[in-house]
């Protein structure tokens, strides 16, 4: 609250105590020669205005003015209202209208309610907030007669209960809002902390999930309508943006999907909080008033960051016959890596080996000759390696060389691979007293062999021989 326009010589003794805020929240202070009309903003005017200096006023005006384009508080009551063009550099901590420290309580109060109100365009609010802001810099001292008429501007105390009464009879909101505005000042003054919580499971990239932002208070409670800006580093919002704001809800958090595009999402926030004390600032010209700084525009950070990895694979290995194409169960193949001897990964990133430390063994099984692996770190290439063939399937199977399929598992994709195996070639004609293993692996003729025949000529000569030896041993007896 200020008084309007007084003699030039009268102006230049003057203080002034206000408070602006746009972007950054200021108290201001003006005194200096005539210049520009001050503007009235938002608020209510009181009638009759509180008397001083031996007189009579006709009103007095709870609000805001416009300086710089600005809307700004005063602080002081009754120094004159600032112009519009007052100009104003970096100063001291605020006090009261007597010179006295402000309480850290009333201190951050102001700095809370200028941050939160600074900037309204609900003239209740506005009437309110001038209210106590000059309740708390102008207040009547006990033991001294601040509250006399004969009082100058200079010296004359606010009449809170006198103004509080009047804004009931103006707007009975704006005096509710007293009441509001100073509960909620106590409630969420500051220091406050701010907080980024990601998720406590390792995150997947491409799928998104819950990130917790948080704002307390001096007193650890959540501060309700806090609007917190967001960076997002390996990651993005569901909307696919890596910026964007949030307002945090009646317990002081807020959630966001965050998706990760990297191994390393990170969130970081920024906001504007009550500093602990509001500061003043020196008149640019000689006899303007001073202003002071909320100091509120105080910037809090806070981030989070957390692993992720890329979505599980899966391979399906099937096992075929390669004359019929159908499939083979029971045969037993080896799970690698691209070398075919180490292990392939987990999701995990754990090898998958058996209990002899060898990479896992899996089983083509049912009519399809079909085993699967879910869960496979991507992306990786891979290999499967048959260690024995099944049954029926032996003759071609070289260990040395055993067949084996290889792909790249790619992120929530599928590998199929594929192995065939050549069946053994089954014999049309068993000889006699065979063993099976000979069955298999004999051929078979329907001719004589020349072993054979060579085998009977010899024995007709042999004969022929004997003949001719009994004949001459009886002609010589």
């Amino acid at each position: 609250m200020g008084r309007t326009k007084r003699p030039t010589a009268a102006r230049a003794a003057l203080g002034l105590l206000t408070v602006s805020l746009l972007g950054s929240l200021t108290l201001v202070t003006t005194a200096g020669t005539a210049s520009a009309d001050f503007k009235q903003k938002t608020g209510v005017e009181v009638k009759p205005g509180q008397p001083y200096g031996g007189k009579d006023r006709s009103a007095d005006w709870l609000g805001s003015y416009e300086v710089g384009g600005k809307q700004v508080f005063c602080v002081e009551f009754e120094y004159k209202a600032p112009d519009t063009d007052e100009k104003y550099q970096p100063g001291d901590e605020l006090k009261t209208k007597w010179g006295e420290p402000l309480s850290p309580g009333v201190a951050a109060d102001i700095s809370y309610l200028l941050l939160r109100y600074g900037d309204t365009k609900n003239k209740d609010e506005a009437a309110a907030l001038a209210h106590l802001l000059h309740s708390w810099t102008s207040p009547h001292r006990d033991g001294q007669d601040d509250l006399a008429p004969s009082n100058s501007f200079r010296t004359v105390a606010y009449d809170e209960k006198r103004h509080f009464d009047q804004l009931g009879g103006v707007s009975p909101a704006a005096k509710e809002a007293v009441g509001k505005l100073r509960e909620e000042a106590e409630t969420n003054r500051g220091p406050w902390t701010t907080s980024v919580t990601p998720p406590k499971e390792e995150q997947t990239i491409g799928t998104a999930d819950d990130w917790k932002l948080g704002v307390l208070n001096a007193a650890k409670k959540g501060v309700a309508k806090v609007p917190v800006t967001l960076k997002l580093t390996g990651a993005t919002l569901e909307n696919g943006k890596s910026t964007g704001t949030v307002t945090t809800g009646e317990d002081g958090t807020a959630n966001v999907k965050v998706l990760p595009t990297g191994e390393h999402p990170k969130v970081e926030t920024t906001l504007s909080g009550p500093a602990d004390r509001p500061y003043v600032q020196a008149p640019v010209e000689v006899d303007t008033q001073r202003v002071v700084s909320t100091g509120g525009e105080k910037k809090l950070t806070a981030a989070g960051t957390v692993k992720a990895k890329t979505k599980p694979g899966i391979v399906a290995v099937t096992k075929l016959d390669s004359r019929t194409g159908k499939g083979i169960p029971g045969a037993v193949l080896r799970l690698t890596a691209k070398d075919r001897t180490a292990a392939a990964l987990g999701q995990d990133g754990k090898p998958l080996s058996g209990p002899d430390g060898k990479p896992a063994v899996l089983t083509t099984e049912g009519e399809g000759g079909k085993a699967t692996v879910p869960d496979l770190k991507t992306p990786q290439e891979i290999c499967v390696v048959e260690v024995s063939a099944p049954n029926g399937y032996g003759d071609a199977f070289d260990a040395a060389n055993p067949p084996s399929a290889c792909g790249e598992v790619k992120p929530g994709e599928t590998l199929a691979l594929e192995i065939k195996n050549v069946p053994n070639e089954v014999p049309r004609a068993i000889p006699a007293g065979a063993k099976p293993a000979a069955m298999i692996t004999s051929a078979v003729h329907t001719g004589p062999s020349t072993g054979g025949v060579l085998s009977l000529a010899g024995i007709a000569v042999l004969g022929s021989a004997l003949v001719g030896f009994v004949a001459r041993r009886r002609f010589t007896r």
